[in-house]
């Protein structure tokens, strides 16, 4: 009986040839040609954060081609300028800046150049007329950072830069908008990617997105006031400040 019971166990615990057909087989390929012949490895696609995205046709292009801004190139001589068709101190900034400001994601010419030329000309006369409409220049600058293009970003930087010194209070009023400006910042700041002289023609830096994001920075905090560190700090957790503090 005990025989009989230990050998209908054993049944019960041994595969029968159906359920031994459901079993896959795993085998080592026996060569490098039967190696080949398995499935490739599919990697995971990138999130793509730092894939520069399309750039849509700016109200600059649009004003342009209408014959709305009054601005022109001029090609007298061996260098092409910018020729304004108004008085600059007769210019109204808080329509005109901000369309400026919109036309630097323009890479094709002649926009491209007019928006670069224009924007900077009106900070240098500007004054203090460009304090008054920067908020309406935050969306703007804001637009052309998220664009994530090389060239637009080094553009925008250094166009802040000059913003920020174009009038005493502006690295100031610029504060409360830190939130919205240096999310891209904190994503670049460790990219060492040439972006060339984007508008220091004459000296032909070679700067990289990281240095020159850095060099915006510490300008903000030293016009920024008491309060710039620590919000540049909020947003980029790994920027240490360019003040020597006591």
């Amino acid at each position: 009986m005990a025989r009989i019971t230990s050998a209908a166990k054993s049944a019960e615990l041994s595969p029968s040839k159906t359920q031994a057909s459901l079993v896959p087989t795993l085998t080592r390929p026996s060569s490098l040609a039967a190696a080949g012949t398995l499935a490739p490895v599919v990697r995971p696609q990138t999130a793509g954060a730092f894939r520069a995205r399309k750039v849509e046709p700016t109200r600059f292009r649009y004003f342009y081609d209408r014959g709305d801004l009054p601005v022109r190139v001029n090609f007298a001589g061996a260098v092409r300028k910018l020729q304004w068709q108004v008085d600059l101190s007769l210019l109204d900034y808080s329509h005109y800046l901000p369309v400026f400001m919109e036309g630097l994601r323009e890479l094709e010419e002649p926009y491209h150049f007019l928006a670069l030329n224009g924007t900077l000309d009106m900070l240098e006369k500007g004054g203090s007329r460009v304090l008054p409409c920067l908020s309406l220049l935050i969306l703007p600058m804001k637009a052309n950072l998220m664009t994530r293009n090389q060239t637009v970003l080094c553009l925008q930087m250094k166009v802040l830069q000059r913003l920020v010194l174009s009038c005493p209070y502006t690295g100031e009023a610029l504060v409360p908008y830190y939130r919205q400006l240096l999310s891209i910042f904190n994503l670049f700041i460790t990219k060492r990617v040439n972006c060339g002289d984007s508008i220091d023609y004459a000296q032909r830096r070679q700067e990289n997105v990281g240095d020159l994001i850095l060099e915006t920075l510490n300008i903000l905090e030293k016009h920024g006031g008491p309060d710039a560190f620590v919000n540049i700090k909020y947003m980029i957790p790994t920027y240490e400040s360019c003040m020597v503090r006591h």
